[in-house]
């Protein structure tokens, strides 16, 4: 016997599905698997044990399943925003509240955010409600030039265990606003940079054995740095600047590295060479302008002309958008690189497959195909229109709430509440 509940239906549910375990199967889905396959009409997609079994046109749900009807509704792997800030920033401007930064004290590339992942942040509802299942959230800064630390791949599932990759990047800032911390110039910057992969390269080859006293790294940086020195962890080096651009190509040819690009304000000009070289960049679409002397070339159409030249790109956004609305900015962004010419269904790849290959977790998550996590969205519209909301989010097989705080600040303050007895607080 199939149970059989309506999409429009789950707009009123808020709370979680039973589990996992269950066999679920979403049918009449417009399905979007960003895979080779564009998309699937009257699509029925089979999940069980919280992983995705099957996706076909018009299959039949097995016996026993749970069926939830999408009535047509476009469905999507659930989204990733491959650049924020989330479980790690409540209010920036609140000390307190922000545990992204390191501004004394030993710590480089050995700074790890993971220890401070907060699943209780008003933040994190507020993305998942918007579609966000997965996010990397990464370091602002560490104490020591040029490193700002290791950043982490988010599970937005409900729940204390939110971490799904810890130290699956290290990241390094370059470029004129980072230049202080380096002694004021971008060339010091450099030589830092080089020194400390060098540092770290003669210290692994010691195994691990301290290095002469002049030696700039600590044994704590040189030691984070090896998974980096041996390919096994990429590095993140946020530049805007052509310069800097074609310089950390340099570093990743000198030094054999795994480099992905963040940030790229100018990537466009350097688009061949990236992609020659196989290095993804992680864009902020609403870059259109220059924000630094470094963005001069800052412009509207940079995804698409790097999309066309081959590079592989994902999505993040402005420093007011790394932890607030990293959901539903992320889409406008997506659809504000549409608007500059690239293909839709790229955008919709940017914001799920390829962030997912870009930090490491494309085994598991990232395309609606057997074997994946079922982290999926239907809509009740185009996903890359902001007016556009999810009618269900799902991570890993389980129907996630999408009520957010300010939704139930919205139900407390609702006017069909005039004339209510009891005061807001007590709702």
């Amino acid at each position: 016997m199939l149970f059989v509940l309506p999409v429009m239906a789950l707009l009123a549910c808020i709370a979680p599905s039973p589990g996992p375990a269950e066999t679920l199967a979403v049918v009449n889905a417009h399905a979007y698997p960003l895979t080779d396959t564009a998309s699937i009409g009257n699509a029925t997609i089979v999940i069980r044990d919280g992983k995705i079994e099957a996706v076909a046109a018009g299959l039949t749900p097995p016996a026993g399943a749970r069926v939830i009807q999408a009535d047509g509704h476009i469905v999507t792997p659930g989204l990733m925003n491959a650049g924020t800030q989330l479980g790690l920033v409540e209010i920036s401007a609140v000390a307190d509240s922000s545990d992204a930064t390191v501004t004394s004290g030993p710590l480089g590339a050995a700074f790890d955010i993971q220890y401070a992942l907060n699943p209780n942040s008003t933040l994190l509802p507020l993305a998942r409600a918007d579609g966000i299942t997965r996010a990397g959230t990464y370091p602002g800064g560490a104490a020591n030039a040029p490193f700002a630390g290791m950043g982490a791949v988010l599970r937005l599932s409900e729940g204390a265990q939110i971490l799904d990759t810890p130290q699956a990047m290290m990241f390094a800032r370059v470029g004129g606003m980072a230049a202080a911390k380096a002694g004021g110039s971008r060339s010091a910057e450099w030589v830092l940079l080089r020194n400390a992969l060098d540092e770290a390269t003669q210290y692994g080859k010691k195994q691990r054995v301290p290095g002469p006293r002049d030696q700039l790294l600590n044994h704590l940086d040189a030691e984070a740095l090896q998974p980096v020195i041996s390919g096994r962890m990429p590095l993140a080096v946020v530049a805007a600047r052509e310069s800097d651009i074609r310089e950390a190509v340099r570093v990743a040819d000198d030094y054999h590295l795994r480099i992905v690009l963040f940030g790229g304000a100018e990537a466009w000009r350097a688009a061949q060479l990236l992609a020659a070289r196989r290095i993804p960049v992680v864009l902020d679409p609403f870059d259109d302008l220059p924000w630094t002397f470094d963005e001069m070339g800052a412009r509207a159409d940079n995804a698409a002309i790097l999309q066309r030249a081959g590079v592989v790109i994902a999505f993040t956004l402005p420093p007011i958008h790394l932890s607030h609305n990293a959901g539903s900015e992320l889409r406008e962004a997506a659809g504000l690189a549409v608007a500059g010419g690239l293909p839709r269904i790229e955008a919709l790849k940017a914001l799920t497959a390829y962030p997912a290959a870009i930090w490491g977790i494309e085994g598991h998550y990232g395309t609606l195909a057997p074997g994946k996590d079922a982290d999926l969205v239907i809509w009740d519209g185009d996903p890359l229109e902001p007016a556009s909301a999810p009618v269900l989010v799902m991570v890993q097989g389980r129907t996630v709430s999408l009520e957010t705080r300010q939704s139930l600040l919205r139900k407390r303050y609702a006017p069909a509440h005039h004339g209510d007895p009891w005061p807001p607080a007590y709702r």
